[in-house]
């Protein structure tokens, strides 16, 4: 089940069963998933970008931001995609 969690000015956090998808403006860019734990884009967005990710690990997961392994963003745009509204089947 997909859930939609706002969770500051363009700043929303999508649920999907295990995972943990961070959106920054349009962009996922962190979150948690079981097989990687936490992660953050290793990708250097606007400044605004980094201070949702840190706020974000600071806020709903209770660490530093500065401590969360990098990944590519590549990497996170691969599981947003997964389950994309196109991979969706209708009854």
């Amino acid at each position: 089940m997909l859930k939609l969690n706002p969770l500051a000015s363009n700043m929303t956090e999508i649920e999907i069963g295990a995972y943990s998808i961070l959106f920054s403006y349009k962009t996922p860019v962190a979150g948690h998933s079981p097989v990687l734990g936490h992660f953050k884009t290793s990708t250097k967005y606007s400044p605004t970008t980094t201070r949702h990710i840190n706020k974000y690990f600071a806020n709903e997961w209770d660490i530093v931001g500065s401590t969360v392994k990098e990944v590519d963003q590549f990497t996170i745009d691969k599981m947003v995609n997964v389950y994309s509204l196109d991979n969706v089947e209708v009854s």
